[in-house]
């Protein structure tokens, strides 16, 4: 952006700021001065209103990913708004222990060295976790502070602090002590690497190219009892204790009831059950029941009172069958039992291919094995039923409202949650064992008896992470910060964990502020009053990121390549409330654009006298000074109205479209004119004006964004009014449309027209954007277009008064409001018509070609037949196009005067 040669003798402020702007210079150093003022520090005594928001806390072992990105930086423009806003504000980061992450990370890294965990024992093993959490756990930190998070680190929380421990072990003690927390042999998945139990969220799914197989049970004699089942998982027939079959199923009545033989085991028998889980047109209407290894299998075991035997051990071995199987890995024992059966005669049909969806561990890979374990399990009905209450009543508003069905789904179907893991990093089940077989649930400072030992087992992470809103404000305790901050203000995660987290802390954040009395704090009927659910970070294919993939995006490398601000305007920008997002390198490129447009308009404005002061009066500015801040009210109002709605994608538009085309584009280059080029010009009032409405618009502009661009809005905004910070600066709550506008609008609206009417004409001709050329306008109505403003439009059509011996070789019509515009222009000794006639010419013949093309398939009814009908329309669309292109070509070189360019 170029500055005109007198400019503003005051240009202090912007000698200030660099001569362009790299945020990787400035980024950090801002950070820390922000950090160091106290800014995010929340003070529960101030009289504010409050506002808190909770970060879910990402697992110590990892490393921010770009959904963290999203779900920081959408948090980050809440709290800076609502901080700018007048409310004190509390943004609490923390981390989660992560149990199973962890422990297979330090057992892995000890395993390198030679140790076995085994043999260093427990407490020995969780002093060196806690070592390495010591070393290598801040690395999420830095990247927070990276991505300008404006978080109270003096609060920072971890799910295995001592303050969260005596939290988990106090909800835990009454929800047991409430008949909720129970010890039950029940179906949990299983990980044999990992051996322990892991939740769902810990599951993952993916299609396995696996064999079907149909084999016999019963007598080889047709004419005696048998029945034929098929399976994926053959080894599993070793557990077998049922075969099941619909009720109302007469090929298989006269069977209900009876014991089949098991073709393996000894002794051992199935009984045919009817149970209408069974689907009699599914196969052969038989299925084989083993109870102890299938969630299904498990619930028709219940329901007919059925032996469960457990045929695996924790690794995945066979155990206990009395077969030869016994000690075979369970994929090795399924080839075995195969090959055996086949040699009986049993398998029915020829074992073929068939795809289907197996569950793997997260952490370990392998797929996971349902498996009956003894466990603890939270009783969910009552729990459940609140949590579902709270969204039904109002307490918790879930935004957007289609993820409301999702959640009723989810809560008024809950299963019972088995929250035992057989790890030994996370917090230890407080339950403890007597020798006469006395149970005993331990609260925090009580002492367990004599003699007692603890259970081994530790509680699923999600336990303690789903006391995160209550437990980090210091809850069982009545504290100031749980007095002042809770229930927070909102939740922002992602839509996919919405029943593995969001859940859970509706259960406990309802059961402890509904159910608990006496000395115990009650802070409220929930844990936050707002859920907000965007979704998932994809790339610019619409592809999800994976490393099998290898489509996935570091956002600190984003960080590094285009700054903060780049990476935060993208996504944020992409946000809307429950929807997924595609991001790539080209949109973070034009974020980078956006924050470098913004750096040079103010630095230009700032190089041209702009300024921060009271505002003249309206009747002393011009139609282009009341335009623009009759948009900047209007802007405004809109991206307020957006961000109370979580409509993150809305707002940043909004502010996106305003400053680079309404201030950048437009006023700007305006406010050039209005500056004039000539001394007395630039000491004019009107030129005063203009750099007290230029600086009022570039400092509520940058207070706008500056909750999604924090950096550059901070260079940006204490270089044009020399204040301490934006990050403290009052939300521009005052700024909004003028009522008495409509007129200076209007009148600009025309002004914009014509200027872009005639720029493209005046490309149509064949001149350069620079080129100067006389013109004269006629049919102007001053109502329509008064002469300063009519000056500024010449001034950037970059037209020059028509001389008196004026003629003019092109000419167009332009309607604006309330009149016709004619706008002829001299182009004579401007361009090489010899040239622009060759080119034109050129432009005519393929327009031509296009035309012929298309007209020919458009006339080929064997084509038409055929072709989709978008094939078709798009075809049409191209003839149009063609027949406007040759109608418009032809005119111009019918207007080109005859003859060769004189110059």
């Amino acid at each position: 952006m170029t500055t005109p040669a007198s400019a503003s003798p005051n240009t202090d402020r912007a000698d200030a700021l660099p001569a362009s702007w790299n945020p990787g210079e400035v980024e950090g150093g801002l950070y820390q001065r922000w950090v160091e003022a106290g800014y995010f520090e929340a003070d529960p005594s101030s009289d504010k209103p409050a506002y808190s928001v909770v970060l879910p806390p990402p697992n110590v072992t990892g490393s921010l990913h770009m959904g963290h990105a999203l779900d920081h930086t959408l948090m980050d423009v809440l709290t800076r708004r609502k901080r700018m806003q007048g409310f004190e504000v509390l943004w609490l980061p923390g981390m989660d222990h992560a149990g199973i992450a962890t422990q297979t990370l330090v057992d892995r890294k000890l395993r390198d060295e030679g140790i076995d965990r085994h043999e260093i024992g427990r407490e020995a093993f969780i002093e060196k976790v806690w070592e390495w959490k010591r070393a290598s756990g801040g690395t999420i930190g830095e990247q927070m502070r990276r991505l300008g998070d404006g978080v109270d680190w003096s609060r920072e929380r971890f799910t295995l602090d001592d303050g969260l421990s005596r939290a988990v072990q106090t909800i835990f003690k009454e929800l047991y002590d409430n008949g909720l927390i129970y010890r039950a042999e029940r179906l949990v998945n299983w990980s044999p690497t990992l051996q322990t139990a892991i939740s769902d969220i810990e599951v993952k799914y993916a299609d396995v190219e696996g064999e079907l197989v149909s084999f016999r049970y019963g007598s080889m004699d047709d004419s005696e009892p048998h029945l034929v089942v098929a399976t994926t998982r053959l080894e599993t027939m070793l557990g077998d204790t049922a075969i099941a079959v619909h009720p109302s199923d007469e090929r298989y009545a006269h069977l209900v009831g009876t014991e089949i033989p098991h073709p393996f085991r000894d002794g051992w028998t199935m009984r045919v059950v009817a149970d209408d889980y069974v689907d009699p047109e599914f196969g052969t209407g038989a299925v084989k029941v083993t109870p102890a290894h299938d969630p299904n299998d498990f619930a028709i075991g219940q329901r007919h009172g059925l032996e469960m035997p457990t045929i695996m051990d924790a690794t995945g071995h066979i155990t206990g069958t009395g077969t030869r199987y016994d000690g075979m890995d369970r994929f090795d024992a399924r080839k075995a039992v195969r090959e055996d059966l086949a040699e009986q005669g049993r398998i029915v049909k020829e074992v073929r291919p068939y795809l289907h969806s197996v569950g793997h561990s997260e952490r370990s890979g392998e797929p996971i094995e349902p498996r009956l374990s003894l466990q603890w399990w939270v009783r969910v009905e009552e729990l459940a039923r609140m949590a579902g209450d709270a969204v039904r009543d109002g307490d918790t508003v879930i935004h957007p409202t289609s993820q409301e069905p999702r959640w009723f789904d989810w809560v008024d179907d809950m299963h019972d949650w088995c929250i035992s893991r057989q790890l030994w990093w996370g917090h230890r089940i407080p339950i403890w064992y007597g020798p006469d077989g006395d149970v005993v649930c331990v609260g925090p400072g009580e002492e367990p008896p004599a003699g007692y030992t603890q259970d081994t087992d530790v509680l699923d992470t999600w336990f303690s992470s789903g006391l995160w809103p209550f437990s980090t404000m210091g809850w069982p305790d009545r504290t100031a910060d749980l007095e002042r901050f809770y229930p927070t203000s909102v939740l922002v995660t992602g839509y996919d964990i919405l029943f593995f987290w969001v859940a859970r802390m509706m259960m406990f954040g309802t059961f402890v502020g509904r159910t608990l009395t006496g000395d115990k704090a009650a802070p409220g009927k929930v844990p936050f009053t707002d859920v907000f659910l965007h979704g998932l970070v994809r790339d610019e294919h619409g592809q999800k990121m994976s490393k099998s993939k290898g489509n996935g995006i570091d956002p600190l490398d984003w960080v590094d390549r285009f700054g903060a601000d780049a990476l935060r305007f993208t996504l944020a920008r992409g946000a809307n409330p429950g929807g997924d997002l595609s991001v790539g390198d080209d949109a973070a490129q034009a974020s980078r654009n956006f924050a470098t447009k913004l750096f040079n308009a103010t630095r230009f404005a700032l190089m041209n006298g702009a300024k921060v002061g009271e505002l003249p009066a309206a009747s002393a500015l011009t139609d282009a000074d009341r335009w623009i801040l009759h948009r900047l009210g209007e802007v405004r109002v809109g991206v307020d109205d957006a961000l109370d709605r979580y409509e993150f994608s809305k707002a940043c538009e909004a502010l996106y479209h305003f400053a680079w085309d309404e201030v950048c584009d437009w006023y700007l280059e305006l406010a050039k004119v209005q500056f004039g080029s000539d001394d007395a010009a630039r000491a004019s009032e009107r030129a005063e004006n203009t750099r007290l409405v230029l600086g009022h618009v570039l400092d509520v502009l940058m207070r706008m964004l500056h909750p999604v661009i924090p950096f550059v809005t901070e260079t940006l905004w204490t270089a044009l009014t020399e204040r301490e910070s934006v990050v403290v600066a009052d939300w521009p709550t005052d700024v909004a449309p003028a009522d008495d506008a409509t007129e200076p609008v209007r009148r600009v609206a025309d002004a914009q027209t014509l200027v872009t009417e005639i720029r493209r004409f005046r490309s149509d001709q064949g001149l350069k954007p620079g080129q100067r050329v006389p013109a004269r306008i006629s049919g102007v109505d001053a109502a329509d277009l008064p002469a300063d403003l009519l000056a500024q439009v010449c001034a950037l059509a970059r037209l020059t008064p028509a001389a008196e011996d004026f003629t003019a070789t092109a000419s167009l019509e332009v309607r604006l409001g309330l009149s016709t515009v004619d706008v002829e222009i001299d182009t004579s000794g401007t361009i090489d018509l010899a040239a622009e006639r060759r080119r034109l010419e050129k432009d005519l013949a393929a327009a031509r070609k296009e035309l012929e093309t298309t007209g020919a398939k458009l006339g080929n009814e064997a084509f038409l037949g055929k072709a989709p009908d978008h094939v078709v329309d798009k075809i049409r669309g191209r003839r149009d196009l063609a027949e406007a292109d040759v109608a418009r070509i032809a005119a111009r070189l019918e207007s080109m005067p005859v003859g060769s360019d004189p110059a």
